[in-house]
Order: C-alpha cells, then structure tokens, then sequence
C-alpha cells in the first residue's frame, strides 16, 4: 500500500528576537556606565605641542601654571609656599606618586621650573610636564 503526502500548510520557523535585543541594549548600558568620561580641568590653559606625546591615564596630583605665572592645585590658587605644604600633604607616604605640571605655553619657563622643583622638594617621587598632541 503506497502512502500519499498530505499537503500541509508550511510553517515558517521565527527566531525570539526580544530577548536578543535584551541582551544587546544591556551591554550597551554597561558599557556606558563603564566608560571612562575625559572631564576637563577648570583652569583656561594652552599646553603646549608635542608630537611624541601619549595619553595620561595614571591617577596623579595635577599643578596647573596660567600664563601670568600663578599656581592652582585643585581648582584653587596657592602660593609656592602653600603648595610646597598641599603637595607633601598629598604625597604622604607615597614616594612613587606622580605629580603632573600643566603649564600654559606662553609662560615664562623659570616659573614653571620653581613649581617643579618645588613638587620635587615636597616629596614626589615623578615628575611629569603635561603636552597636547601636536597634529
């Protein structure tokens, strides 16, 4: 006995697409959240150029010198014997904490070098003068 085919009506297969983009816009959040924001700094300064330089991305203590010669750390203006104390404060026990000089290109240099020397004397153990990429 031959047995015949009935014909049935075909289905087709559909993927869940819901819980794919579930997952997609999840790992979109987190990335998001997890990204890291550049902020910048409060204080109006142009660095000056290099073309040899790399991003910065250790956490570090940040001097900043305008171009009238005056030193800011955190946003607020000090004096060199104020900073001398603020930056040891900052350093502790920490030898081996980075200290990041961002002067304006249009400052005189010896300023900028007494703040260094000063950073130095405070007890930091790097020292480091911050550039822009020169494109």
């Amino acid at each position: 006995m031959i047995k015949s085919r009935k014909n049935r009506a075909h289905y087709e297969v559909q993927m869940p697409l819901t819980s794919l983009i579930d997952i997609v816009f999840m790992l979109l959040i987190y990335f998001l959240l997890t990204t890291n924001f550049m902020v910048e700094e409060g204080i109006k300064i142009k660095l000056p150029q290099a073309s040899a330089s790399k991003p910065q991305v250790e956490e570090s203590i940040t001097i900043f010198v305008d171009n009238e010669g005056r030193s800011y750390l955190n946003d607020q203006e000090v004096t060199i014997g104020e900073l001398f104390k603020k930056v040891k404060e900052m350093v502790g026990n920490d030898k081996d904490k980075l200290v990041v000089v961002r002067s304006d290109r249009g400052v005189i240099l010896n300023k900028v070098v007494k703040v260094m020397d000063v950073a130095k004397a405070a007890g930091a153990g790097r020292l480091c003068l911050a550039t822009e990429k020169d494109l």
